[in-house]
């Protein structure tokens, strides 16, 4: 029974990491109707610059702020530059732009930090909750991860449903023409959008961070993250972290109780399983869409 607490503990820590990648692919879907496949690598190099901050002597809330913001900046930058001449172009071009700026982001940080691999200090400890005798699979920094996530889905459901922002920002997604009768700025909202979902993606860097080594090719919980997006539906924030949750206590529970070289194969299975049965994710609404 303790095993089974534990792995579901672990599980659960995983997840919140997995949704927090999650979430910031929702974001920028909902924002802007592109699927950037460079989000590992942005949230990488932000990561990067947030070590660098720490390295120097800053605490960890600083760097946790520097990501952040550069996350804010970096986004805004890779809109208006990279991706704004192939908005609105065959869905085809942004997903190679994306590709092609993924490598490049890796590159350069490669060159800027070498490949050797940086340990990130958390924010809090890492050393499991004590219950009796027993040391649970749970962290102050897990819970911590797990609030962080829980705060951040619940953001995006204000953001979308009940603020001007996210009424402009979504209206520019699937309807620019007719928005920009209305007389909201699409190319603004776009560039809003990018840059709001990378923060998103630098926070789940820096909460991914402690949990293995920042390196340039080191963050396959991106992977994962993006598994669990399109289980729970790309429309979602409330499908994103239950997609995330249910990832990761599925690889949990395979890790423990059959073999940890599986996990991958499993993650794989969930998602044929779910595209099989519900392709538009588990969260997905088929009314009609109104903004």
């Amino acid at each position: 029974m303790s095993r089974f607490i534990d792995l579901t503990l672990n599980g659960i820590a995983n997840g919140a990491i997995y949704a927090a990648v999650a979430l910031s692919l929702v974001l920028i879907w909902r924002a802007t109707r592109i699927l950037n496949f460079a989000q590992a690598g942005m949230l990488m190099f932000t990561t990067f610059i947030a070590w660098a901050v720490i390295d120097k002597g800053a605490s960890y809330w600083v760097g946790f702020a520097v990501a952040l913001v550069s996350g804010l900046v970096l986004g805004a930058i890779v809109e208006r530059v990279v991706v704004r001449p192939v908005e609105g172009a065959p869905p085809l071009n942004a997903v190679v732009v994306t590709l092609g700026l993924l490598i490049l982001i890796e590159a350069i940080a490669g060159m800027i930090w070498g490949g050797n691999p940086k340990s990130f200090p958390p924010a809090f400890s890492i050393k499991g909750y004590h219950v009796g005798n027993h040391t649970l699979l749970f962290s102050p920094f897990d819970l911590f991860t797990v609030l962080v996530v829980l705060g951040m889905m619940l953001a995006l459901v204000v953001l979308f449903t009940r603020t001007s922002l996210g009424l402009r920002m979504r209206a520019a997604a699937f309807e620019p023409e007719i928005a920009r009768l209305l007389g909201v700025r699409v190319a603004q909202m776009f560039t809003v959008g990018w840059a709001l979902a990378s923060v998103a993606a630098s926070l789940a860097g820096v909460l991914i961070a402690p949990a293995v080594f920042v390196a340039p090719n080191n963050f396959d919980a991106v992977v994962f993250g993006f598994t669990a997006a399109v289980l729970g539906g790309l429309e979602s924030p409330q499908g994103a972290l239950v997609g995330g949750m249910i990832i990761g206590l599925a690889l949990s529970y395979v890790a423990g109780y059959i073999s940890g070289q599986l996990v991958t194969l499993g993650a794989l299975a969930i998602l044929i399983a779910v595209l099989m049965v519900r392709p538009e994710g588990l969260f997905a609404m088929h009314q009609a869409r109104r903004v």
